[in-house]
């Protein structure tokens, strides 16, 4: 049965292409949440204004890879330890957080927070937050690495470190390169 995690580490088509990549995910689509506006836009949640942060929702089978293997892979391939942004990237909707969907999800990400310490001599900022309102971004934003994001300057420079960590660090999790 599939089970979701949800997370925000920076620019969602940074994230989406990681988690596309590891053997288990089943889908992962790039979105809103933690904001206060119903229904955002890319460019209202751009603006800083609206509260949410853009995340990825990843749909996985738990017998193939764990809720903790995934935010395992999380911590390894974004910064942690930067309040509010992701390299270039500035503002609260770029934040560094987890959104469980239940108490054992939250239990989870507490223990990933202190593994990740252990290995960050900067504090992990990482918050842990609670929101159900999930809204998805607009269909040019999924699985943009795919296609678009192969001619995109910043994700031709952001990506493909993010995969080489991937692979360097978690290589029995990560998918074939094609």
């Amino acid at each position: 049965m599939t089970e979701y995690a949800t997370l925000a580490g920076g620019c969602f088509w940074c994230t989406e292409a990681v988690f596309n990549d590891v053997i288990g995910v089943e889908s992962v689509e790039s979105g809103y949440i933690g904001g206060t506006a119903p229904n955002p836009t890319y460019k209202q949640v751009c603006g800083g204004g609206t509260g949410h942060a853009e995340a990825i929702r990843i749909g996985f089978d738990p017998a193939r890879v764990s809720y903790a293997d995934l935010l395992d892979i999380f911590f390894a391939t974004h910064d942690p330890t930067q309040l509010n942004r992701q390299g270039n990237d500035i503002g609260t909707q770029y934040r560094s957080a987890i959104f469980p969907m239940s108490n054992m999800q939250e239990e989870q990400a507490n223990a990933a927070i202190a593994r990740a310490q252990a290995n960050h001599d900067k504090p992990i900022v990482t918050t842990i937050e609670y929101a159900d309102q999930w809204w998805p971004a607009e269909d040019y934003h999924q699985n943009y690495w795919e296609g678009e994001g192969q001619r995109n300057p910043y994700c031709i420079a952001s990506i493909p470190p993010k995969l080489q960590k991937l692979r360097k660090s978690f290589a029995a999790r990560a998918k074939a390169m094609a």
